[in-house]
């Protein structure tokens, strides 16, 4: 059975990504679509539901019938251009159209229907009953379901593949139940590398258990429906929506877990979130306080000595040991893509300046909860900050404490330079003290004119609520009291 959908009719204002609110009472969890995933996850959308937000979902005929508030069901994406992925729909969790979602009158039914609804009978099925890209709760529940004498075993397999799908949702950061990173989790070593070693095992069994029992699913419904004339149980790589370990890509989410450390979001002897709102206190956390200030500087040159790059090596130091610390910087940088000229530290600072903010967008969905400061084109200036520890004072210390000690550190090396090549008798040490003075008084030059803009909304000291979105607050912070746009951060 069926019990409507939850439509806000403005999904901007009233819906928003897990991470970017602290208020989990008047945000709650909802179900609201995503890729392509068989049995678990999806699960970053919460939406409104206030008793404002929710009177207004009624009054235009978008709120899902009261007796399904609480109850677990199967959902699935509306809309698609290949196979559906059924999921579980956690009781706690509200729905949209997005997400169709039926019920059983019995719990236990679910995982009968959830195998069955993600085998490849089901897609048959549903491919003769409505062969379009929208798949209807009216489709869904015109399907015959028979379990025939397999109903325990059915069972049986659709627990383990929700089990192996929840284990591999809750590895990534974008998930609520996320604990720590997989190379951390998998700490067999103290070499990255062996440690990814045991990781790729972890999700290759995983992978291939998870296609092992849904061929099975597909044997058992297709024998059910006397299908096998027509079809066959093997299932494709591409269908098995778990992920095999992927070292760039690890790597990648390493440093980003990193960073969480980094500014408190996680800590290193605790798993799960630390710090996502409310009052900080440095004094909360164990041997490894997060930084102070909540300002990480990103330079082309080691200029601060609490940059990112010299906090992402004294991390990686603490967890693995000095004893292969060159060994494991090596290891992130070749994954990084180390060019021939490069130390491993090069490689992590121009990671940094050019690719992990892109990396973290895409990640967090353009809602991100680090936030860039960014002076433009020339990299004259870059700092990050962690939303949920933005004050009305922020700005103002990046301003004073960072941006201009980094104008300073232009002007002192822009001398130096002037100097080499005025007292130098080798011609391509001129060269190269002239052509890195060009880029120092290009890099100036964007700071100074950074520098006016920054000044005004340091003044401003503005304020936040993280319960307004990122999207909301990104705007907010880069708008003078005057009402001016001043672009500071950088776009998303």
């Amino acid at each position: 059975m069926s019990g409507g959908r939850t439509k806000t009719h403005n999904n901007d204002k009233y819906v928003r990504k897990w991470w970017e609110v602290e208020n989990y009472k008047r945000w709650q969890p909802y179900a609201n679509g995503g890729e392509f995933r068989k049995w678990y996850g999806n699960n970053f959308d919460v939406v409104d539901w206030s008793q404002e937000a929710t009177e207004l979902y009624a009054s235009k005929g978008g709120l899902y019938n009261k007796k399904f508030v609480g109850k677990s069901g199967i959902c699935w994406n509306l809309i698609t251009s290949a196979k559906n992925g059924f999921r579980i729909k956690e009781s706690e969790f509200h729905y949209s159209s997005g997400s169709p979602t039926i019920f059983s009158d019995q719990k236990s039914s679910d995982s009968m229907y959830l195998g069955f609804l993600n085998s490849i009978v089901s897609y048959y099925l549903l491919q003769v009953i409505n062969p379009t890209i929208n798949t209807t709760v009216n489709s869904v529940l015109c399907l015959p379901f028979d379990s025939g004498k397999y109903e325990y075993r059915i069972s049986e397999i659709v627990n383990d593949c929700l089990d192996s799908s929840k284990i591999d949702w809750d590895s990534f950061e974008i998930s609520w139940n996320f604990l720590e990173n997989p190379l951390l989790a998998n700490k067999h070593s103290n070499k990255l590398s062996e440690c990814f070693k045991v990781w790729e095992k972890t999700t290759g069994d995983r992978f291939s258990l998870l296609k092992k029992l849904e061929e099975e699913l597909n044997s058992i419904f297709i024998e059910i429906y006397d299908l096998q004339d027509e079809l066959t149980p093997e299932v494709e790589d591409k269908d098995v929506t778990v992920r095999k370990a992927d070292v760039e890509r690890d790597v990648r989410s390493f440093l980003s877990y990193l960073v969480g450390v980094i500014f408190g979001r996680y800590r290193l002897d605790k798993p799960g979130l630390a710090f996502a709102g409310g009052e900080f206190n440095l004094d909360e956390f164990g041997s490894y306080k997060p930084d102070k200030d909540n300002i990480i500087p990103i330079t082309a040159e080691h200029y601060f000595e609490d940059d990112i790059v010299s906090k992402i090596t004294e991390l990686v130091a603490i967890i693995y040991g000095n004893d292969t610390l060159n060994e494991n910087l090596q290891f992130i940088a070749t994954h990084l893509g180390m060019k021939d000229s490069e130390t491993p530290e090069d490689t992590i600072r121009r990671y940094f300046m050019k690719d992990f903010y892109k990396d973290h967008l895409k990640t967090y969905q353009k809602r991100p909860i680090y936030w860039l400061y960014d002076s433009g084109k020339q990299d004259g200036f870059k700092a990050l900050v962690y939303m949920h520890r933005y004050t009305a004072d922020t700005t103002g210390i990046v301003r004073v404490d960072y941006l201009h000690k980094m104008q300073k550190i232009y002007t002192s090396e822009i001398d130096r330079m002037i100097d080499m090549a005025e007292n130098s008798n080798n011609t391509r040490e001129i060269a190269q003290a002239e052509k890195r003075k060009e880029k120092l008084v290009k890099q100036l030059k964007e700071t100074k004119e950074y520098d006016e803009k920054i000044a005004h909304l340091a003044i401003s000291r503005i304020a936040i609520d993280l319960d307004d979105g990122v999207k909301v607050n990104y705007e907010k912070v880069q708008t003078g009291q005057d009402g001016n746009k001043l672009s500071i951060l950088a776009k998303i």
